[in-house]
């Protein structure tokens, strides 16, 4: 026997069709490297967005603080509207940063 089975000749210049298609998923270095770096950068910017979330609570803190303190004492109005309006531009600012932050990820990097 030369290694060649005699239930199957093939010719030399035959082509062969395989009898199951077989498909492969080919990609270069270069374009996994892009999506796994835009993969990257979308999951970033998800997780510093999250900051949004925590600036919205932190205001609705801020403003049901201030009708609690109203309620308990309405001669400190003018005071409380004060600490209100700095808690509300603090909290807003962080939300702010964080919203930059995800966008600085997604488009700058």
């Amino acid at each position: 026997s030369s290694g060649i089975n005699a239930e199957w000749p093939l010719r030399p210049g035959a082509s062969v069709q395989p009898i199951f298609a077989v498909r492969t998923f080919q990609t270069s270095p270069k374009v996994m490297d892009e999506s796994l770096e835009q993969a990257c950068k979308f999951i970033g910017a998800g997780c510093a967005t999250v900051g949004v979330a925590g600036s919205g609570a932190g205001i609705g803190t801020v403003f049901g603080s201030l009708v609690e303190g109203y309620a308990r004492n309405p001669s400190l109005k003018n005071q409380l509207f004060s600490y209100c309006v700095l808690g509300f531009a603090l909290s807003e600012a962080l939300g702010l940063f964080c919203l930059m932050i995800a966008f600085l990820i997604l488009f700058a990097l």
